[in-house]
């Protein structure tokens, strides 16, 4: 059995960080799959999707991180070209990567007592996004 949900929502850009957990659960608990796997996919080159201890700290320490390995005022060859000063948005999404599978059993997700799922929006600007959650798995 295979049930498709897609969540949107509004983001402030520039290594904005979502926790989709609640939205992952519900969607998986409405689906009628009660033991499967769920992928929560991020349409798009200038996001992703990872697990966080989703607290003020750890969110704080993963934006310094990005800002430290791919700086937004960085020279960027995308940015020469197209001239958008997203370049570094580009790099941190190809990083973290645009999606996370998780498993659940009993209609009820395998993650960590600390571990959130959570939508990384490296854009330079506020964007409307589209999450892909994808339950596939037996009744």
């Amino acid at each position: 059995m295979v049930r498709t949900v897609t969540l949107t929502l509004r983001t402030r850009g520039t290594c904005d960080l979502v926790d989709l957990t609640r939205q992952v659960r519900e969607a998986v608990a409405g689906s009628g799959v009660r033991n499967g796997t769920v992928t929560v996919f991020v349409p798009g080159s200038t996001a992703g999707i990872t697990t966080l201890e989703f607290e003020p700290g750890a969110v704080r320490d993963f934006q310094e991180l990005m800002e430290r390995w791919i700086p937004a005022q960085g020279r960027y060859h995308h940015n020469e070209r197209w001239g958008d000063g997203n370049g570094f948005s580009h790099l941190r999404s190809a990083l973290t990567g645009p999606s996370l599978a998780v498993p659940f059993q009993n209609a009820d997700l395998l993650l960590g007592t600390w571990q959130q799922i959570v939508l990384a929006c490296f854009d330079n600007r506020p964007r409307r996004r589209s999450v892909v959650v994808q339950i596939v798995g037996e009744p």
